[in-house]
C-alpha cells in the first residue's frame, strides 16, 4: 500500500526540475480570475432579480474555483502511463454519461437542451466529461496504431465508430457546438498524428457535408444562420442576443465603459454571464481589454502545443497526442465563443473556457490544465534523465 502511494500520488520533483510550466499555470491562473470579477460584474443585477441575492453567481462561481483547483491537484498528481491505460473505460464511461443524460428523469433540460445530470448543488454537463475522455481514448488508439493511421484508410476509420456515437448522443441532446469541438478535436489529433493530408482534406470534406445536414434538419439552426447573416434583420427576434452583443462592443469602445458599469448586463443581453461574457468584458474593458484576453489564451495554447512537440520529439507520443488534443479544446472553443460574440458566427451555446460561469466547464477544463502540467513535469524528469546518463 505504501508503494503504491508514494508510486501514485506522492511524485517529488528533482532538484533543477520546475513542476509545472510557468507559462500555462500562469495564464490559467490568470483567466479564471479575469473571468471570476467579469461574472460578479455581469450577474449582479440578474443574481438579484432571480434569487435575491447579488452575490448568489459570485459566490458559486467561488466555490467551483475551489473544487476545480482542488480536482486539479489530485489529478496533477496522477502519472499518465494510468489514462493511457485506461483510457478505454473513461470513453465507456463518457458514453453512459450522454445516455444517461437523455432519459426522461434522469436528465434535466434546461431551454430546450437536455445536457446536465443533477448531481446535488452541481450541474454536470456530459458532453464536458466526453471531451476530456474522447483525448484520452484517441491518445491511447493512435500509440496503438501510429503505422496504421499514417499509411492507411483503415487506421483512420477505426476511431469513427466511438466518435461517431457520441456525435448521435450530443446531436439528440441537442448539443451542436460540443459536437463541432469533438470533430474538430479528433480530426486535429488524427492529423497531428501523421495523416496524409489527401486523407484529411477527404475526411474534413465529409465533416462539414455531415455538420450541414444536422444544420438542415433542425429548423430552428437554419433560423439561427439566417440571423447571424444579417442580425439586425429581426433585432428583438432570432437576431437579439448578437445584436445585443455587438452593442455591447460598440459601447466599450477602444478602453471601456470601465469596470461594473456595462449597460447590456442590465437584462438586455441574454445569458451574460456565461456564453455571452466576453460581450460584458468588451463593454466594460473595451477592445484593448478583449485583446489582451485573446493574446493570453493564445499564449497558453501555443506553450501546450510546444510541450506536446517536445514530447513527440522524446518519442512519448501519448503525452503528445493528448496535449496536442487538450490545446485544440481550449483553441476552438476560445475561438467559436468569441466568434459568436463579434457576430463571426452563429449562436452555439458554448462556454468560454476558465471564464465563463459554469461548474462542469471549468472542472474539467482544470482537469485538462493539470494533465497537460502532469505532463510536462514527467518530459523534465524523462530529460533530466537522460542528462544524468550521458554524464555518467
Amino acid at each position: 500500500m505504501e508503494r503504491i502511494w508514494s508510486q501514485w500520488f506522492a511524485p517529488q520533483a528533482p532538484a533543477r526540475v520546475l513542476p509545472f510550466d510557468p507559462g500555462v499555470l500562469a495564464c490559467a491562473v490568470t483567466l479564471m480570475l479575469t473571468g471570476f470579477v467579469m461574472i460578479t460584474s455581469a450577474s449582479l443585477d440578474v443574481a438579484e432579480r432571480t434569487t435575491g441575492t447579488p452575490l448568489f453567481y459570485m459566490v458559486r462561481q467561488g466555490i467551483f474555483m475551489s473544487l476545480a483547483l482542488t480536482g486539479a491537484v489530485l489529478v496533477y498528481r496522477i502519472p499518465t502511463a494510468f489514462w493511457e491505460r485506461t483510457g478505454h473505460w473513461w470513453m465507456l464511461g463518457a458514453g453512459l454519461l450522454l445516455i444517461a443524460v437523455l432519459i426522461p428523469g434522469i436528465g434535466r433540460s434546461v431551454n430546450g437542451s437536455q445536457r446536465w445530470l443533477p448531481l446535488g448543488p452541481l450541474n454536470l454537463q456530459a458532453s464536458e466529461v466526453a471531451k476530456f475522455c474522447m483525448v484520452m481514448y484517441m491518445g491511447g488508439y493512435l500509440v496503438r496504431r501510429l503505422d496504421e493511421v499514417r499509411s492507411s484508410w483503415r487506421g483512420v476509420a477505426k476511431p469513427a465508430l466511438p466518435l461517431g456515437i457520441f456525435v448521435i448522443l450530443l446531436y439528440l441532446e441537442p448539443d451542436f457546438g460540443a459536437l463541432v469541438v469533438l470533430m474538430g478535436t479528433v480530426m486535429g489529433m488524427i492529423f497531428l498524428s501523421g495523416m496524409r493530408a489527401t486523407q484529411f482534406f477527404m475526411v474534413l470534406a465529409g465533416a462539414v457535408g455531415l455538420l450541414s445536414l444536422f444544420v438542415g434538419l433542425q429548423p430552428y439552426r437554419v433560423a439561427r444562420l439566417q440571423s447571424f447573416l444579417d442580425p439586425w434583420q429581426d433585432p428583438f427576434g432570432t437576431g437579439y442576443q448578437l445584436s445585443q452583443a455587438q452593442i455591447a462592443f460598440g459601447r466599450g469602445e477602444w478602453t471601456g465603459t470601465g469596470l461594473g458599469n456595462s449597460v447590456q448586463k442590465l437584462f438586455y443581453l441574454p445569458e451574460a454571464h456565461t456564453d455571452f461574457v466576453f460581450s460584458v468584458l468588451a463593454e466594460e474593458l473595451g477592445m484593448v481589454g478583449a485583446l489582451l484576453v485573446l493574446l493570453i489564451y493564445a499564449v497558453m495554447v501555443v506553450r501546450m502545443f510546444r510541450i506536446g512537440r517536445r514530447a513527440e520529439q522524446l518519442r512519448a507520443f501519448f503525452q503528445a497526442y493528448v496535449v496536442y488534443g487538450f490545446a485544440i479544446i481550449f483553441a476552438g472553443q476560445a475561438l467559436i465563443n468569441i466568434g459568436v460574440n463579434v457576430g463571426a458566427l452563429p449562436t452555439k451555446g458554448l462556454t468560454l473556457p476558465l471564464v465563463s460561469y459554469g461548474g462542469s466547464s471549468l472542472l474539467v477544463s482544470c482537469a485538462m490544465l493539470a494533465v497537460v502540467l502532469r505532463i510536462d513535469y514527467e518530459l523534465k524528469r524523462m530529460q533530466q534523465d537522460e542528462l544524468l546518463e550521458e554524464n555518467g
